[in-house]
């Protein structure tokens, strides 16, 4: 139990640095093409290995330049963290494009435009009644 404890306060700790990095130590270009955001850090049970989930708002053309950035800039950041965080071994860095903010505002999206033609057909179902009632 002391692992996992263990595992989820060394990913809080790289999700905390990685922002810091993100704000003022990253310098490539193509990570300040869309709003970058750590939403999600997984790091393996004997600390080998790192996956860094991101979100990028903006275009996929954004997604995709701030993605290479961030995996070009991966030996800087598995080297800042290094310093840090003061570990004997510093796990190695993957980033992830995370598309789940992505497909919950496509998902909410689909929905109002849904209430939206109900209300405008004048749908019953679009009232607050329960199915089946």
């Amino acid at each position: 139990m002391a692992q996992g404890r263990r595992v989820e306060r060394v990913a809080a700790l790289i999700r905390r640095e990685v922002s810091e990095l993100l704000l003022s130590g990253i310098k490539d270009e193509r990570v300040s093409h869309g709003m970058v955001s750590i939403t999600h850090v997984e790091v393996a049970g004997d600390l080998q290995h790192c996956k860094i989930f991101v979100s990028v708002y903006g275009s996929s053309d954004d997604q995709q330049q701030a993605l290479a950035g961030l995996r070009s800039a991966s030996a800087f950041v598995k080297g800042e963290l290094g310093r840090r965080l003061k570990m004997r071994r510093t796990p190695e860095v993957v980033f992830v494009l995370d598309r789940g903010l992505e497909q919950g505002t496509t998902v909410l999206s689909l929905l109002n435009k849904l209430e939206a033609e109900r209300q405008h057909k004048g749908d019953p179902a679009g009232d607050g009644a329960a199915l089946g009632d």
